[in-house]
This record gives C-alpha cells, structure tokens and sequence, in this order.
C-alpha cells in the first residue's frame, strides 16, 4: 500500500517519538495533522518546519486528561486537514510508580490517557473511514511486570488488549496494530549512557534509535495483511520477561 497523499493524525506528535513518526511521515508524502497537549511550541515549530520544507502540516491541541477532547479530535483533525486515513496513538503518560504506592486516582489518570484515549479515536477513526490503518504505541514491558511504573504498565496491557478486539471489530476495511519500543530515548534528565548501561542486559547488547521506530511504522502502514500484531522494536527484551 502506498501512503503517499494520504493524511494521518499522530497524537503526541510535538516531541521525542511521536515528532520522528511525524517527520517520516511527512518525508512519505502524508499530510500530517500534529497532536499536542502542553507543547504548544514544539507542535509549532514543527509544523512551520514540514510547512516550509513543502509538506502539508496541522497541529491540534487536545487533553486527554478530558475524555470528550479525546472523543472529539479526529473531528477537529479531520476539519482542518480533511479525511484522516492513518491514526497513530503515541501519545502517552508515563510516571514513577511503585505498585505499593498506586492509587485509585493514578490507575484511572494513565488509563484514560494510555488506554481510553487511543480507543476513543480508534473509534471515532472508524467511523468516519471505511479504510485506513491504525498503529497504537505500547511497551516492550508488556511481557512482564514494571513494578516501578505500575500504573501505566498497566494501562499498556489493556492497550495491548484493545488492539486485538479493535482489529477484530474494524476488519477488514481498517487494520490496527502496536509498536511496543524498548530502549529508544533515555527519560528527561538522562543521557545515553543511560540507555548504554541498560541495554548490557539485552540480548543483542545495544539500544536503538527513533529511526527504528520508524521503520516499524512505515512497514505497517504499507502492509495490508497485517493485523492485530505487536512488533517489538526492543533489542530482545520482550524475550527476557519478568519484573522490571
């Protein structure tokens, strides 16, 4: 499948994972639509530079703390760039949480970001196209336990989850699948060696890039016989297991 011409919405578009998904994109010849919450000028500068390149770019601000914004933006989306043909759920939450230290009100906060958001547009995505494709961001970890991010390991199960029943539910027009990353970005306020002393225990002994991420995307928004899958993009990780 070619994507050329195509329009695609990627949420968290602004900065770190979600900005190189954006910027592939655009290199395909997609028309991208830039989701931000609080990165206003990142989601700008973004913009301006895919606009001045010769690319055709929107950014649209939405908070997926507030379930109806979520609800509402591939509407919004779709007014300012057209039909949306391509949905990518990067955006994510994600806090330092010892399972012993959850909350009701931390669980319910990275589920309706994690989880409900990338459905809710799934949704709302399926209902105004009768084709197209649909890539969730969940996590290598999901083989295992991060018992030091319990909330939003949590939440990226039921993502994975959700993933299977929407591929199920929106075949055979719309395919929908997950990229769960591993070592790619070192949090805020790390650096590479961060993710140089990590990646020792990975089976293939490195870390990876943004670029990585972006090959697996670009393969599954060109595929049209693949569904309901995970590519882990991971180093191996996803075959260790265990808690984190």
């Amino acid at each position: 499948m070619s994507i050329e011409g195509k329009t695609a919405l990627v949420t968290g578009a602004a900065l770190r994972i979600g900005q190189a998904i954006a910027l592939a994109l655009a290199e395909q010849q997609v028309k991208v639509v830039i989701h931000y919450r609080h990165s206003a000028e990142p989601a700008e500068a973004l913009r301006r530079s895919l606009v001045t390149r010769g690319h055709q770019a929107f950014s649209v601000m939405a908070d997926f703390d507030r379930p109806e914004e979520a609800d509402a933006l591939i509407e919004r989306a779709r007014a300012a760039a057209g039909p949306i043909h391509i949905l990518v759920n990067s955006a994510s939450e994600f806090h330092p949480e010892p399972l012993d230290a959850m909350t009701h009100a931390s669980l319910v906060r990275e589920v309706t970001v994690n989880a409900w958001a990338p459905f809710a547009l799934t949704r709302a995505f399926a209902r105004q196209a009768a084709s197209g494709k649909v890539i969730n961001f969940i996590d290598a970890q999901i083989t295992g336990y991060d018992l030091t991010h319990a909330s939003y390991i949590l939440s990226k199960h039921l993502l994975a989850t959700l993933t299977a029943m929407t591929a199920l539910q929106y075949a055979p027009g719309i395919t929908v699948n997950a990229v769960a990353p591993g070592l790619i970005l070192p949090p805020e306020g790390r650096d590479e060696s961060y993710l140089d002393r990590l990646a020792t225990a990975l089976p293939l002994k490195r870390h990876g890039s943004p670029a990585d991420i972006t090959r697996a995307v670009l393969f599954l928004l060109q595929s049209d016989f693949v569904t309901g899958q995970v590519i882990y993009v991971d180093g191996g990780r996803h075959l260790i297991g265990g808690a984190r």
